[in-house]
């Protein structure tokens, strides 16, 4: 009797073990999920945005340039640094709409036309909100920075994106 029961204690250690490597197989730490930081291995793009008094904003994105980099964007991101964020490009001119689900920390949304110049901005947009946040004008790309980012370093609409997306300065 106690064979059997040492037999079953394994058996069942054995089942265990499998079904957890089984379950935990396809997870990924750089799926975002309480992670708080970009994706391991995102790659960054170096992105300036000139004011229109002449001053210079520096930043590093990640870039979502397919529906499913676009559709997980910045989800489950308990923080980003500074002078990190996100541009969404939607490859043409277009009304966009955003919003925040599942998105952990406010974000101001800066909507920039093809020719790299701000259109509108989506000042600290309300974490995991489903409402939908309007382009209002057609536009080709999003950047998303942490909320308050534009007010501290004055960014308005009207001010210039250089990245290759929008072409030669």
């Amino acid at each position: 009797m106690c064979v059997f029961f040492d037999l079953m204690k394994t058996l069942s250690h054995f089942v265990f073990s499998f079904l957890l490597l089984f379950f935990t197989a396809g997870c990924d730490a750089s799926d975002g999920l309480n992670s708080g930081t970009a994706s391991v291995g995102a790659p960054t793009h170096s992105l300036t945005i000139v004011s229109q008094d002449g001053a210079s904003h520096s930043f590093l994105v990640e870039l979502a340039a397919d529906d499913a980099s676009r559709a997980k964007g910045l989800m489950f991101r308990r923080e980003m640094a500074p002078d990190a964020g996100m541009l969404f490009d939607f490859e043409q001119d277009r009304l966009v709409s955003m919003w925040m689900k599942n998105t952990y920390i406010p974000l101001d949304m800066l909507f920039i036309k093809s020719d790299g110049t701000i259109a509108t901005i989506a000042q600290m947009t309300e974490p995991h909100s489903l409402k939908s946040i309007p382009s209002r004008v057609s536009v080709r790309a999003v950047l998303e920075l942490n909320g308050g980012v534009a007010a501290q370093l004055g960014i308005e609409a009207g001010d210039r994106v250089i990245h290759e997306l929008f072409g030669p300065f």
